[in-house]
C-alpha cells in the first residue's frame, strides 16, 4: 500500500489534496454529490489537525473557453460549504499565478480554499493533461503536503495528481485507501465462484480488462454492446447494433472465445428497435435478428440463463450495464439483473460510471457490498494491478 495520510505528521501544516469533484451538474444544481461526500473523511482528518486545505479537482472536459462559463468548480465549493461543519470553505477563481500565491498565504488554519478547475489550464496549452512539470512544481509550492484522494482520475498522469508528487512529500487520503483495498479484497483476490457481469458501449475500451479478468473469473456474462460485438464474432446478425467492426477486435474476441469457451455467457434472446422506428420494440432471439434490428436490452430466455451463474456465485463485479436502461422500453433486463444481484447474497462490486449511474437511478444504492466512485480508474486497477498517478507516491514501510 502507499504512504497513507493517516502515518504522516500532518498538524499545522498546509496541505493540498486532489480530490474528484467531477460530478453531474445541470443548470448549476450538484444532481449526484456522493463523490465529494465521500472526500469528507479526509478533510475532517486535516481540519481536526489544524491544516490549511488546498483542494485541487477538474470538472468536465474543458476544450476551449466556452466550456470554461459551463465547468466552473463555484457551484462545487459553494455545496462542500454546506457540508463541512467546521472550518471555512472559500472558492478561487484564480488556479495559477502570483494572486494564487498570495491568497494561500492569507489562508488561516481550517480554511479550506477550493481552486477553480485544473483543466482551465489546458486552453490552450494542455499545461493540466501533459503533466506539464512548471505547472506541477508551482502547485507544489504551495504547500507543505500533497494528499491524492482522487481515485476516480488516478488512471491519468495529470499535473495536479501525478506531477505535485514529484516535488512534495505525498501520501493518499482515506478514500483512495479504502478504493484500493477494497478492490484489492473483493476483486484481485475474490472469494470464488466469482462472476463478471460486462456490459457497456466499446469492446475495445475493455478487452485489456476482459483479459485480466478471464484467468481469474469462473464466469463473464456479457450485455450491452461488449455482447454485440461478441455475437459478430461468433458469426451471429446483430442488425444495426452498436458493436465493434474493427478486424483486429474481432479476431482477439475469437481467440479468447476458443480459449475461455467455458467462462462466456452472452445473450440467447433480445428486446429491439429499429433503424426506421426508434419507438419500436420487439422481443426476438438472436438467431431472428434482422437487418434493420437495433439490440438494446437483454431478454427472459438470457435473464434466466445469467442467473444459474449468480446463484452460484460467492463474489460478482458490475461493470456497466446491459441495455439502454435510461429507456424504460429497454430498462427491463437491467433492473431484472440488478434485482438478482440483490437476493444472490454474494459480494457486489460495482465498478464503473455507467454501472453506478444505473444503481442510483433505478434505486439500488447502497444496496451492494461496495460501489466504486471510479469509471477508467476501477477497470485500470484491475487489470493492471496499478495506478499511474500513484507511481511518484512512496510505499509504506512496514515495521515488523
Amino acid at each position: 500500500m502507499k504512504k497513507c495520510l493517516q502515518n504522516v505528521i500532518v498538524r499545522n501544516k498546509t496541505v493540498i489534496v486532489r480530490v474528484d469533484y467531477n460530478v453531474p451538474i445541470k443548470d448549476g444544481k450538484i444532481l449526484d454529490d456522493t463523490k465529494i461526500k465521500l472526500t469528507l473523511d479526509t478533510l475532517y482528518y486535516l481540519l481536526s489537525e489544524n491544516c490549511k486545505i488546498i483542494l485541487l479537482s477538474h470538472l468536465g472536459k474543458v476544450r476551449n473557453a466556452s466550456d470554461k462559463r459551463k465547468y466552473t468548480l463555484e457551484p462545487i465549493a459553494n455545496h462542500l460549504k454546506t457540508l463541512i461543519l467546521k472550518g471555512n470553505v472559500y472558492f478561487s477563481k484564480e488556479n495559477y499565478g502570483s494572486d494564487l500565491t498570495q491568497r494561500v498565504k492569507a489562508m488561516l488554519p481550517q480554511d479550506i480554499l477550493v481552486l477553480e478547475n485544473t483543466r482551465f489550464l489546458d486552453v490552450p496549452n494542455h499545461l493540466e493533461s501533459n503533466c506539464d512539470p512548471q505547472l506541477s512544481e508551482f502547485w507544489a509550492s504551495q504547500a507543505d503536503l500533497f494528499v491524492n484522494d482522487a481515485f476516480g482520475c488516478a488512471h491519468r498522469k495529470h499535473a495536479s495528481n501525478y506531477g505535485i508528487a514529484l516535488h512534495l512529500p505525498s501520501c493518499i487520503g482515506f478514500l483512495m485507501q479504502k478504493e484500493l483495498g477494497m478492490l484489492n479484497r473483493l476483486i484481485i483476490h475474490p472469494i470464488h465462484p466469482f462472476t463478471v457481469i460486462m456490459g457497456g458501449a466499446k469492446i475495445e475500451d475493455k478487452l485489456s480488462l476482459i483479459k485480466s479478468l478471464l484467468p481469474k473469473c469462473d464466469y463473464l456474462l456479457c450485455g450491452g454492446a461488449i455482447a454485440n460485438s461478441i455475437l459478430k464474432a461468433l458469426n451471429f446478425n446483430v442488425g444495426q447494433s452498436l458493436r465493434s467492426d474493427d478486424e483486429k477486435t474481432i479476431k482477439a474476441i475469437q481467440e479468447l472465445l476458443i480459449k475461455y469457451k467455458d467462462k462466456f455467457m452472452v445473450p440467447l434472446d433480445a428486446i429491439v428497435s429499429s433503424t426506421y422506428d426508434n419507438k419500436f420494440a420487439q422481443y426476438k432471439l438472436i438467431t431472428n435478428i434482422l437487418d434493420n434490428d437495433v439490440i438494446l436490452d437483454i431478454g427472459s430466455k438470457t435473464l434466466e440463463k445469467y442467473q444459474t451463474a449468480i446463484m452460484q456465485s460467492e463474489t460478482i463485479f458490475l461493470n456497466g450495464t446491459v441495455g439502454e436502461y435510461e429507456d424504460e422500453k429497454f430498462a427491463n433486463g437491467t433492473k431484472e439483473l440488478l434485482n438478482m444481484l440483490e437476493k444472490s447474497g454474494a459480494i457486489v462490486v460495482v465498478g464503473g460510471g455507467d454501472a453506478a449511474s444505473s444503481v442510483n437511478n433505478l434505486g439500488y444504492a447502497n444496496k451492494f457490498t461496495y460501489t466504486s466512485t471510479g469509471g477508467g480508474a476501477t477497470l485500470k486497477y484491475i487489470a493492471d494491478e496499478k495506478l499511474v498517478a500513484l507511481d511518484a507516491i512512496s510505499e509504506e514501510i512496514e515495521t515488523l
